[in-house]
């Protein structure tokens, strides 16, 4: 008698959802295997239900495999042995960088430095050599000592002036304050009232005599007459 073999239905299903078949183990050329044939055309297909969480696990579950995978594909690819290694080997470098980064700009913060260094530098001779010229043509048009200072505070002269306009300056200074410069400044001689010469003093006029004046002065001397005018 031969036995029937068991229908292609699963006996249970895994923990993901997939169905487990029998295992069955006649031989390839036993006439019996063409029952699994007949037998799975007659039965409905089974119908495995599977909940949408789960199905959401399965997929998540199945992408990072996935992910894992090309990691470690990735990893082999460059020569690290962990992700680790990579990590480590990657921060390395960027320090590296950020070091090389803060020389180059320390580098260009120095020639910036020096750069504006020189061009005060540069400012500063130019002055010095402003004040010489100023200094100098007071010295030659007589200025010394404390006026000489007074004098140079006193000059007016552009920042950009060359030797010929602080000459010019330094002489109109002069002009209007010439005791700096060790001259004595004349005060003008006003004019003379009454068409008298200048500088000397105006001539001066006696007043006409009142009529009986010379008559009252000699009563006046004879004693017949007061200081104030009354007779005796």
């Amino acid at each position: 008698m031969v036995r029937p073999l068991p229908a292609r239905h699963p006996v249970g299903f895994r923990r993901d959802g997939r169905p487990i078949y029998p295992i069955l183990g006649a031989s390839s050329e036993d006439e019996a295997n063409d029952q699994l044939g007949d037998a799975g055309d007659d039965s409905p297909e089974p119908q495995v239900t599977v909940t949408q969480d789960r199905l959401g696990k399965l997929l998540t579950r199945e992408k990072a495999q996935g992910e894992r995978a090309a990691i470690k594909r990735l990893l082999a690819t460059l020569g690290f042995d962990t992700p680790k290694a990579l990590a480590e080997f990657v921060t390395a470098q960027r320090e590296a960088e950020q070091a090389a980064l803060t020389d180059v700009e320390r580098r260009e913060q120095a020639a910036a430095d020096r750069e504006l260094q020189a061009v005060r530098r540069e400012e500063l001779a130019a002055e010095r050599e402003r004040a010489a010229l100023r200094r100098g043509a007071l010295v030659a048009l007589g200025a010394s000592g404390e006026d000489l200072t007074d004098a140079e505070r006193l000059l007016i002269s552009d920042a950009d002036a060359d030797e010929t306009q602080i000459q010019a300056a330094a002489e109109a200074l002069r002009a209007r304050r010439p005791e700096l410069f060790g001259e004595i400044r004349t005060p003008p001689v006003p004019a003379a009232p009454a068409g008298a010469p200048a500088g000397r003093a105006p001539t001066r006029t006696a007043p006409p005599p009142r009529p009986g004046a010379a008559g009252l002065e000699m009563a006046r001397r004879r004693g017949l007459v007061t200081e104030s005018g009354d007779a005796r």
